[in-house]
């Protein structure tokens, strides 16, 4: 007989919803990357499924050996879909069945849908990217743009921002000078945006971020636990400068403190943390994300 749904104890935070007994029919999403002990992934979209009363469990696995755990999620039929976080974005590809156009343009997958073990290659911090900087209305036409990283995440909002917004320029960033250089051949190759790339540092911070409209931050600096990190001297960030840090954990990392101190506007990642979450729920179950239940995960974590 098939378990039926129990009511699932509240806090009071957020409303009772039914719950599925884990059983023989519970579908599996996860996380895949290292470290994963700072994710909110697990609290979002378990929230979510439990709020769309369905019988899924999401859970994040700390992984070294991608290959095998590729190997694993491809023989597990019941794994229907995986989230993927540095340092695997790039790495992941040659170990999939298929890669959709965005995520094969951009070079890095942050999802991966399992059907019946055919694994397909997605994106959605781009276009997680692109809605949360819409919603704060800081996407100038013709605007310029600076990118501080060249990994998964900012080769995704790189190619978001010079294929799918008007922006006139982007400016890169990054400690990696291989991983930087590959970066901005791309983009130029096959976008019509002028890039140009240079070595994260203090001097060529104080040299880009004057003419510059949008600073995105994409690199790990100021993760938890290491939130009292930045990469970005104070004394630079003044309006009207919009700052946005993709980093979501602390949800005000110190950049972000000091912009706004600073008097900058800033858009904190949990904002396309959000929206990149809301379209992996969206392919992996087929029904439109509880938005709103999302968000208060967000919102309420310490």
């Amino acid at each position: 007989m098939r378990p039926q749904p129990l009511t699932a104890p509240t806090s009071g935070r957020y409303p009772s919803k039914p719950m599925f007994i884990i059983d023989a029919r519970t579908r599996l999403c996860g996380l895949i990357g290292n470290p994963v002990e700072h994710s909110l992934s697990p609290a979002v979209h378990n929230a979510a499924f439990r709020d769309a009363g369905l019988n899924y469990v999401y859970l994040a696995f700390k992984v070294e050996d991608l290959e095998g755990a590729v190997r694993g999620i491809r023989a597990l039929t019941s794994i229907r879909g995986i989230s993927v976080t540095i340092p695997h974005k790039l790495a992941v590809l040659p170990y999939l069945d298929k890669v959709v156009p965005t995520a094969k343009n951009i070079g890095a997958v942050n999802t991966i849908a399992s059907d019946n073990g055919v694994l397909t290659g997605h994106n959605t911090d781009a276009s997680g990217a692109l809605e949360a900087l819409r919603a704060a209305n800081a996407l100038p036409e013709g605007g310029r743009f600076l990118l501080l990283g060249s990994g998964g995440a900012a080769r995704a909002i790189g190619f978001a921002l010079c294929m799918d917004a008007k922006i006139s320029s982007l400016t890169i960033l990054a400690v990696l000078e291989d991983e930087r250089a590959a970066l901005v051949r791309d983009l130029r190759e096959k976008t019509s945006v002028a890039v140009a790339g240079f070595q994260l540092t203090p001097e060529t911070l104080r040299t880009h971020i004057p003419d510059s409209q949008v600073l995105i931050h994409c690199t790990p600096v100021g993760m938890s636990p290491q939130s009292e990190e930045t990469c970005v001297p104070r004394e630079l960030l003044a309006p009207p400068l919009i700052v946005m840090d993709v980093v979501y954990n602390p949800l005000e990392t110190r950049l972000l403190a000091e912009a706004r101190q600073a008097g900058c506007r800033t858009i904190r990642g949990i904002e396309m943390f959000l929206h990149q979450a809301i379209g992996q729920f969206e392919l992996w179950t087929g029904r439109p994300a509880p938005e709103q239940v999302m968000r208060a995960v967000l919102e309420g974590h310490k």
